[in-house]
């Protein structure tokens, strides 16, 4: 059994964030609701407190029951976590008078202390808090200050329990990473042996003896997350696991048959499924971006299901869900008030009535990437951009037809193989174009033209959550430009999309 960091959920933006870094220093961590954790065993080498949108002076504010916790096990409070203990100690909160957010310098650092083991003075962290502790308990100490802030962080004596008021997990502290390792590593002495080898040897060892001889069923969709999990099946099971590959008409161009030949290279068990009249059929004069995705998903499931049902004797449906997924669906605010239609195989697993394995829920999608490394899977699967669901579905705005989705799937291929010649393809998180249900007027040669304009997106971001749109070079936008309005007939205009997440969205759909 690896050890085992415990993250108590209070609500926090970063919660996340923290399990990433944790998992960073290999070391294996669990995110969880602060009222509703798991027993204290002896796997659990440690707590951390996460921050929180409410004040300790809420009246709706978190109050943990930490008396399994506090004094028995290595426990570090991050911002409202750090005052939560605090005020619960018999220290005094209050709200500042300058609410502090951004970056601070730690100016003081008591160096004795092995949560700054290593750190120096004036190293720079995160804050963001509207309250500050004015007043700690008398077996409290002060281990660093800010200017403005006092108590930046403390300990406790006679306990390995620790607050700090700013975010270590973020990346504007800059020593954060060290903070982390000191707690994790030193204070709770836990083996950094969470790596991408110990997972796969692991969870292959735990998928043979989970499903033995039974046969499974996996929908395929030409991402990592998928192919990852295929993979990881397949070392276990073999010709036991068949992976369906469905073509809605609504991938890249050539991308089902480049796809499908990598994963037969692979010996994966693939069923590959035209179907894309069926999906072209039903997307008839539908416009409304939630009626389009409904519709996909929809026939998704119809010709899935179809398919495996010729197999005989399937007991299990494998699934791609990662851990996002499940913090999202335990989340201390409760499940998302939207899930939308296409996630995963949405509606198979009532209608199949089939067991579900889940090989990746427990990481995050970087480690996906990383597991996909060491499974050697190939890199035009494993470095490829994220792809929705609906695929150009969500990316022909307005109604979908077969000639609108031939003149973008055009478009798209010049832009992602440019993207690869100027070697920016690994640079950039996700990238594609949008058809625009809009035509302009053009010139060639001596002909007006009157045909569509496509919009190309190339956005930076770690999860998807948030995004920065790519300052694509001048040179590179002229070149692209060019080669869609020459070669592709339909298309005389390109624009590029300069808006960040929020407040816009990743896709225009």
């Amino acid at each position: 059994m690896h050890n085992k960091i415990l993250i108590l959920d209070f609500g926090s933006q970063y919660t996340q964030l923290i399990a990433r870094r944790v998992r960073e220093l290999n070391v294996y961590c669990e995110i969880h609701p602060f009222n509703n954790y798991p027993a204290i065993d002896e796997t659990v080498k440690g707590v951390i407190l996460s921050g929180s949108p409410f004040s300790v002076h809420d009246p709706e504010a978190p109050k943990p029951d930490l008396s399994k916790i506090k004094g028995k096990k290595p426990l570090l409070g991050v911002c409202f976590g750090a005052q939560l203990l605090a005020s619960t100690s018999g220290g005094k909160v209050i709200p500042s008078n300058n609410r502090e957010y951004g970056r601070a310098i730690l100016s003081t650092i008591n160096s004795s202390s092995v949560l700054f083991k290593g750190i120096a003075n004036n190293t720079q962290v995160w804050m963001s808090h509207g309250d500050t502790i004015t007043n700690i308990p008398s077996n409290f100490r002060v281990v660093a200050s800010t200017n403005d802030v006092e108590v930046g962080a403390f300990e406790v004596a006679n306990e390995k329990t620790f607050g700090i008021q700013f975010h270590p997990e973020v990346y504007h502290t800059t020593e954060g990473l060290s903070i982390l390792r000191n707690f994790v590593v030193d204070v709770c002495e836990c083996k950094q042996d969470w790596t991408p080898a110990s997972f796969v040897n692991e969870t292959i060892k735990t998928l043979k003896n989970k499903l033995g001889n039974d046969k499974v069923v996996l929908g395929l969709s030409g991402g990592v997350d998928s192919s990852v999990a295929a993979l990881l099946l397949h070392n276990a099971i073999g010709k036991n696991l068949t992976c369906i590959f469905v073509d809605n008409g609504l991938l890249r161009k050539d991308e089902f048959a480049q796809v499908l030949d990598s994963y037969k290279s692979l010996g994966l068990n693939v069923i590959g499924v035209d179907a894309k009249q069926k999906f072209y059929n039903d997307l008839k004069g539908i416009t409304d971006p939630e009626l389009k995705r409904k519709s996909i998903g929809k026939n998704f499931i119809e010709v899935f299901d179809e398919e495996a049902h010729k197999i005989r004797n399937v007991k299990w449906l494998a699934q791609g869900t990662i851990y996002p997924d499940v913090i999202e669906s335990i989340s201390v605010n409760g499940p998302s008030a939207t899930i939308k239609s296409h996630h995963n195989v949405g509606g198979l697993p009532e209608k199949m009535n089939l067991s579900i394995v889940e090989p990746l829920r427990l990481l995050f999608k970087d480690e996906v990437r990383r597991v996909g490394n060491e499974l050697k899977l190939p890199l035009n699967i494993l470095n490829r951009h994220p792809f929705p669901g609906p695929g150009l579905g969500i990316r022909v705005l307005g109604e979908v037809t077969e000639e609108r989705v031939k003149l973008l799937q055009d478009a798209d291929n010049i832009y992602i193989n440019c993207l690869k010649q100027f070697d920016l393809y690994n640079k950039i998180w996700q990238a594609g174009a949008i058809l625009l249900p809009v035509q302009t007027v053009g010139v060639m040669g001596d002909e007006r033209t009157y045909e569509f304009v496509v919009a190309l997106r190339a956005v930076t971001s770690t999860d998807g959550m948030t995004a920065d749109w790519y300052p694509l070079p001048y040179e590179f936008m002229a070149k692209v430009s060019n080669e869609i309005i020459n070669k592709v007939k339909g298309i005389n205009r390109v624009v590029y999309d300069i808006s960040s997440k929020p407040p816009a969205t990743i896709e225009w759909e």
